[in-house]
Order: structure tokens, then C-alpha cells, then sequence
């Protein structure tokens, strides 16, 4: 759905418009980034790029409901899914989001996503859409396998320092249509094809599948008709083998298809019968799982000089009671071994040395009792460029709480992109309290910083943060100044 017309935000194109208003039903919930590695330029951008995303929707039970939760060291919740039922009120909410700073604390914001997706009495098609720079993203592998495990997918759009594999792995298919890594000077000429991909999942005539295993199907479609207007008509079969048919109410919404075979493609056919007016069927074709045990594949990611991720896959937890990794360096070396729970699929091996290449194992303990293991080797990266120099200079104090220090730091300059600066803040009764350090992200251009109202004898931290990972940091601890 393209078209050549222009519209700027207070005139809307009727062509464009009339193919987009009505025209689908379901939730969406953008997940934005707002911690402090994110500039406020990117946060403005993504902020305007989402008010003309979702311009032309129509809103409401019934339509199209959004939600906005901020990602920052705790999550927020800017506003849920039934408060903004015109485009007004919506465009005025959004353009008037202040942003979190903070850490980028993605897995409590994505608990907090699965909550305000999940637990509704809406049984719609559900989507996030994840507006990042991809930095420190921490471990989102399993809330993402979980979150289209319940049937939402996932549209992402980042900045193009994000980590890809960690992306591409989080999205949901298809990624040319749902991932989208940006130059945010040049985000607007993906808006069509975002909103084309969102019609796409949310259109009231489409018949998706929700949940697959190698034994079952979930479909689910837009209500197009009730209880009083009609039924359904459901065949499904595979090739070569008999059709089976079943009739549903005209309330249905969803239905599961059992007793399916593994690694085997069906067809599905969704006939709606109105008394009313004629109407189109809905197909879908889809292949089950396969029925072998995993691990089945492994992947690498967040390489480092001290770590690595390993993940592994198809996720089975209804077949494997544990898994557990080993891992040691290459030609000999101690191995080290990590258990785990059925529920997990990756895991991040830490205390590694740089530049080694290790022999990771991960093994599956199935069910029956039956185990299945799968080797790869993992190389670390080389140790990158440590901090050079950090040192901490009494400031002129603007009031008499805490300290306050002139932070000034010195870098390699090769490959720098920033730097994470953390420091512990001074608490309302000036005690250090629990949760109260803060951290900033700033970029490689910055060498000094003040920071204000600091607990005494509380730490500076600052790491250099390089295209290929983070270097060592350097700490230095604040001392009680005297007043005379």
C-alpha cells in the first residue's frame, strides 16, 4: 500500500486515508527507548516518527488501541491501552513524552510489555514495536521468545549501532518487513512500509497463524461476523491427504487445529457464511515443527574479550528437563559447566580470556531421559583499549548537599564511540541508599563532566565504549571535603 501523494500532518490525503481508516483491529504497544544512551535528537526523532506512523489509524475497542512504555533503569508506562480513543489526544500524548534517562533496562520493560499485552479481554492481534539504538540492550532473547509465544509480534526499528544478530533474532518473520536498521536523518522513508507491514498483521480479513508446534496449529482472524449472522466453514489438510472440515460460530475468532504431523505443510481455508452479504475466504498455509529434540542449532552473539552469548534452538520445554553448557578453551584448558533450566535458550559465559577460542557444548536432558548435545567453537575478541586517565577535581558547590567533582577522563581515540559514566547519588537523609547510583551515556567526543550531589567516599566509574564492545573502566572514589 504505496502511494505518491504528500501529506503534511494537518492535511491528510483522502486516498491514502480511506485505505487505512476502519481498516484493522488490534493492539499496539511501542516500546521506546529512553535511557540516557539514546540523544535527545534520536528520542525526538522516534517520537515524531511514531506520531506519523500511527497518524492515519482509526482508534478505539473495536480499531486500533496504543500504548507507550518507556525503557529506562525502571520502566514507565506513559499510557495504556485504552486511553487515547482519537487521533488527537494521541498525537498530543506523544509529542509530549519527556524522556527517562537512566540505564537501558530492556528485559523489566519487556516483563512489563508481556503484562500489558497478555493480561487484556481483547482477543486481537497484538504487535511491539521496539524504537532502540540497540545499545545495552542486556538479555532479551527469552521475554522476546516468550512474547511470540503468546502470539505478538514483533516490529523493531534501530539506530545503525545496534547489535543486528541480537535484533534480527528478537523480530518476528518476515525481517525484511519487520526490522529496519536506520540513519535516523532518513527514518521517514520507511513510515509507508512499516505501516503497510502493521496493516498487514492487524487486517481484519486475514487468517494468521498464532501459536505452531509439531502436533498442533493456532489460527486467528478479524470477526467478521456474530453469533446472529453466520458461521464458519474451516478446512485444513496436507498434501496427498483427506480434507477435514469443521463449522464454527459466528462468534469465533480463533480455533486449533490437533493432531497435526510433524515437518508437514497444511493449508488452511477459512470460508465465512453470512446471511447478510457474500465474503471472501481466507487462507493460510504453514509448516508444523519438527519433531527431532534440540538442540537442533546454536548461534554466537555478544562476542567480547571476556564473553560471549550462546544461544540455542528450537526452545522445547515441554520435551527437555534441563540443559547444561560446557565450555573450555581450545587445545586444553579447565572446563566449566552451567545448568539451566527447561525455559531458557541462551546464556551469556563470562570470565573468559581474549583473543581464545573455546569449545562450547550445550547438552539437552529430554524427558524420556535421552540426551542430545551440539558443539560449536567461539572465539573472544582481542582485550579492547582500557580507560587511560580519570581524574576527580573538587566543583564549586551549588548548595550544601553532597559533593560535588569535575570528572575528567582520557581515552584511546581508535574505534571510540562513548563512554558509560556511573556514579552514586546522595540519598534524601545523605546516606547512600539501595538502587541510587546513576549512569549516563556520552559521546566520544566528551572528556569532562560535573556531577552534583554525590554521597561521600561514593565511586566515579567510566568505561570507553568501542564500535566492536566496551574497555576497561577506571573508578575513583570521592573524598568528604572539609569546610572551613
Amino acid at each position: 500500500m504505496k502511494t505518491t501523494s504528500i501529506c503534511n500532518k494537518h492535511i491528510f490525503c483522502f486516498v491514502f486515508l480511506s485505505t487505512v481508516q476502519n481498516c484493522c483491529e488490534g493492539d499496539i504497544l511501542l516500546l521506546l527507548d529512553s535511557s540516557g544512551s539514546v540523544t535527545n535528537y534520536e528520542f525526538s526523532v522516534f517520537l515524531r516518527f511514531a506520531s506519523d506512523l500511527l497518524h492515519p489509524f482509526s482508534l478505539g475497542r473495536g480499531n486500533v488501541r496504543v500504548a507507550l512504555l518507556q525503557v529506562g533503569t525502571t520502566p514507565h508506562t506513559e499510557f495504556s491501552l485504552d486511553v487515547h480513543t482519537k487521533q488527537e489526544s494521541l498525537q498530543e500524548a506523544l509529542l509530549g513524552v519527556r524522556q527517562l534517562q537512566g540505564d537501558t533496562n530492556t528485559p523489566a520493560a519487556l516483563q512489563e510489555a508481556k503484562r500489558l499485552l497478555t493480561n487484556t479481554e481483547q482477543d486481537v492481534p497484538k504487535v511491539l514495536l521496539w524504537l532502540t539504538d540497540g545499545v545495552e540492550s542486556g538479555d532479551v532473547d527469552e521475554l522476546m521468545s516468550e512474547l511470540k509465544a503468546h502470539g505478538v509480534s514483533v516490529l523493531i526499528v534501530y539506530t545503525i549501532h545496534g547489535n543486528h544478530q541480537v535484533m534480527q533474532r528478537a523480530v518476528s518473520p518476515p525481517v525484511e518487513s519487520h526490522l529496519y536498521s536506520m540513519d535516523l536523518s532518513s527514518i521517514e522513508i520507511i513510515t509507508d512500509d512499516l505501516r503497510e507491514a502493521i496493516i498487514q498483521i492487524m487486517r481484519a480479513e486475514r487468517l494468521s497463524v498464532t501459536h505452531l508446534t509439531s502436533h498442533s496449529a493456532v489460527l486467528q482472524w478479524g470477526p467478521a461476523l456474530n453469533a446472529d449472522s453466520g458461521n464458519y466453514n474451516l478446512w485444513y489438510s496436507s498434501v496427498g491427504k483427506p480434507v477435514i472440515k469443521d463449522v464454527l460460530s459466528g462468534d469465533s475468532s480463533k480455533a486449533e487445529l490437533t493432531s497435526l504431523q510433524p515437518e508437514t505443510t497444511y493449508t488452511a481455508v477459512l470460508q465465512p457464511q453470512s446471511s447478510q452479504r457474500p465474503l471472501s475466504p481466507l487462507s493460510v498455509t504453514f509448516t508444523t515443527l519438527p519433531d527431532v529434540l534440540g538442540p537442533a542449532e546454536i548461534s554466537l552473539s555478544d562476542c567480547g574479550p571476556h564473553q560471549v552469548r550462546i544461544s540455542w534452538g528450537p526452545l522445547q520445554p515441554l520435551w527437555v528437563q534441563r540443559y547444561t553448557v560446557e565450555f573450555g578453551p581450545i587445545p586444553f584448558g579447565e572446563v566449566h559447566t552451567v545448568a539451566l533450566d527447561n525455559q531458557r535458550s541462551s546464556t551469556l559465559l563470562t570470565g573468559l580470556q581474549p583473543g581464545t577460542q573455546y569449545l562450547v557444548t550445550v547438552n539437552a536432558l529430554h524427558m524420556d531421559g535421552t540426551e542430545r548435545a551440539l558443539s560449536v567453537r567461539a572465539c573472544t575478541q582481542e582485550a579492547l583499549p582500557a580507560l587511560t586517565d580519570l581524574q576527580l577535581s573538587p566543583a564549586e558547590r551549588w548548595d550544601m548537599e553532597g559533593e560535588d567533582v569535575q570528572a575528567v577522563w582520557q581515552a584511546h581515540e581508535e574505534g571510540l564511540k562513548g563512554f558509560w559514566v556511573s556514579w552514586e547519588t546522595l540519598s534524601s537523609k545523605n546516606i547512600l541508599s539501595d538502587g541510587s547510583t546513576s549512569t549516563v551515556y556520552l559521546p566520544a567526543t566528551t572528556r569532562a563532566t560535573r556531577l552534583t550531589h554525590l554521597a561521600s567516599n561514593s565511586q566515579v566509574c567510566v568505561s570507553p565504549v568501542y564500535s566492536s564492545g566496551r574497555g576497561d573502566g577506571i573508578c575513583c572514589t570521592v573524598k568528604t571535603q572539609s569546610i572551613e
